[in-house]
C-alpha cells in the first residue's frame, strides 16, 4: 500500500507497491532487518524470517530483549535487500547499486495459536533451507514454550528496485574510463559435514549443482 511512509521521497519512479512485485522479493531474500526505538534509541536486528500470504513471520527467545521489547505493540519498520550488480560508472557521483528491497512498515502480532507457531517455525526453517523442516526430529513442548513467533502485516510495504547501466554525464561519456556492470548473486557452496554426521549420507535437498 502507498502511504506517505512508503513513499520515497528521492527516485519515486523505482517505487513498487503491488504484491507481484513485493512477495518475490521477500521469498528471495533469506534475512530481514527489524528496527525499531526503544526510549529513543535507535535498534536495528538481523533476523531469520518468513513470508506466508500477506504476513511476515521471524521467531526468537522468550527472553530476547528484542522480541519482548517488540511484541508489546510498538511500531517497527522490517527491510529487505537483494544485491544484483556493482554500477560502475566514469566519475564516483555515479556508481551505483542494481538492487531489490522492500520496506515495511508495521507492528507486531503475538502468534499464540498452537498449530499457527509450528507452521511458522516451520516455514522459516524451509525458507532458509528447502525441505529441511521434514527432516529433523519434531519440535518438544519445552522447545515451544521458549519460543515466540512474532507476525507482521504487509499492508504497508513497498518495494524499491534499480536496474541497468550507470548514468554518466554526457560530458564523461568519452573518458577513457572503463563503466559497466559487476553482477552479483548469492550462491550456497558445498555442505560441510559436522563429524558427527560423517557417516550420514547428504540428503538430495542438501546436494548442490
Amino acid at each position: 500500500m502507498q502511504t506517505a511512509r512508503t513513499t520515497p521521497s528521492r527516485l519515486a519512479k523505482r517505487a513498487h507497491y503491488d504484491e507481484a512485485t513485493i512477495h518475490p522479493i521477500l521469498d528471495e531474500a533469506l534475512f530481514c532487518t527489524v528496527s525499531f526505538a526503544i526510549d529513543g534509541q535507535p535498534m536495528a536486528i538481523p533476523t531469520a524470517f518468513a513470508r506466508k500470504g500477506d504476513r511476515v513471520y521471524i521467531h526468537g527467545s522468550v527472553g530476547s530483549h528484542f522480541i519482548r521489547t517488540i511484541e508489546q505493540g510498538g511500531p517497527v519498520c522490517i527491510s529487505v535487500m537483494l544485491t544484483d550488480g556493482l554500477v560502475l560508472a566514469k566519475s564516483a557521483f555515479h556508481h551505483s547499486v542494481n538492487y531489490r528491497s522492500v520496506v515495511i512498515f508495521a507492528t507486531a502480532e503475538k502468534v499464540t495459536d498452537e498449530n499457527e507457531r509450528m507452521e511458522a517455525l516451520a516455514l522459516i526453517t524451509d525458507h532458509l533451507i528447502p525441505g529441511r523442516w521434514d527432516d529433523l526430529r519434531p519440535t518438544t513442548s519445552s522447545e515451544m514454550r521458549k519460543t515466540t513467533v512474532l507476525a507482521f502485516s504487509l499492508a504497508e510495504a513497498s518495494a524499491k528496485i534499480r536496474t541497468g547501466g550507470p548514468n554518466d554525464d554526457p560530458e564523461d561519456e568519452d573518458l577513457p574510463t572503463w563503466a559497466g556492470v559487476i553482477p552479483m548473486q548469492t550462491v550456497r557452496l558445498t555442505p560441510l559435514t559436522a563429524e558427527n554426521s560423517l557417516g550420514t549420507p547428504l540428503p538430495d535437498y542438501l546436494q548442490t549443482a
